[in-house]
């Protein structure tokens, strides 16, 4: 384990456009920031910035709302061209109440509004959407990158999610690529000689997590770069980290 693992901010990374290059607009701020990547290295990259790049943005003027959508929306003050958007991004309404939509997106992740989003986008009447496939996302930018540095990094890519229990939200994986995102712990022993039979620690989140605190909301910093911990190689990915349905007491 680690005794130290460092978090740096990436500036000077421009703005993503519809067909952009990931690898390449990352390469730019870290070119411009004086950083290089390392061995063993972990990108990782706000989802808003994936999103872009990839031309998962849908404009509102073009969205002909659902009665549900205007019920809905007039009930409690939303936009009910954003609200037809979430039902339609929904694989599955977990909960609808008091102004909130709890759903789960096709790609098994249970958040709100199926982390539908009209912050950080380029125009007023615009939402982002998750990647297709985050993880593959993941690794498009993790090969570009470790090809231009010549290292073997991981990349991470994050959302904001909230979660059962907790005020507040964090950031965790939505995209995984080059390492494994848990670390199981099963079997293994601790100092008292106790078998550990339940521990399984969601790095991939952890990380994200962490790296939040230099990205920020408000900063216009979408990539950090966590050097120093010790992760697990391998082909991993966020699928990973959703419960399975017979374990999940949510539903």
């Amino acid at each position: 384990m680690s005794a130290e693992v460092r978090i740096i901010g990436v500036d000077h990374v421009p703005e993503a456009r519809p067909g952009d290059d990931l690898a390449n607009l990352i390469a730019h701020g870290l070119e411009q920031s004086g950083l290089t990547l390392a061995d063993r290295d972990i990108v990782v990259v706000t989802q808003k910035l994936v999103s872009k790049a990839e031309g998962q943005l849908v404009d509102l003027r073009e969205i002909e709302p659902s009665v549900l959508a205007r019920e809905w929306a007039e009930q409690f003050g939303k936009d009910p061209r954003q609200v037809e958007v979430v039902l339609r991004e929904a694989r599955r309404i977990v909960r609808m109440a008091n102004g909130l939509i709890i759903a789960e997106t096709r790609h098994g992740f249970v958040c709100a509004n199926a982390a539908v989003d009209a912050s950080n986008v380029s125009a007023p009447d615009q939402v982002s959407l998750l990647p297709v496939d985050p993880d593959a996302s993941a690794e498009r930018i993790r090969r570009g990158l470790a090809e231009r540095a010549g290292v073997e990094i991981a990349v991470i890519i994050t959302d904001s999610f909230g979660r059962p229990w907790r005020k507040g939200i964090v950031n965790v994986a939505v995209g995984v690529a080059g390492m494994e995102p848990l670390l199981d712990y099963r079997g293994q022993y601790d100092e008292q000689g106790y078998e550990l039979r339940a521990t399984v620690i969601a790095v991939a989140d952890e990380i994200a997590s962490a790296a939040e605190l230099v990205m920020g909301k408000l900063a216009r910093r979408p990539v950090a770069i966590v050097r120093g911990y010790d992760y697990q190689p391998g082909d991993g990915n966020a699928r990973a980290l959703v419960m399975e349905p017979e374990r999940d007491l949510f539903r």
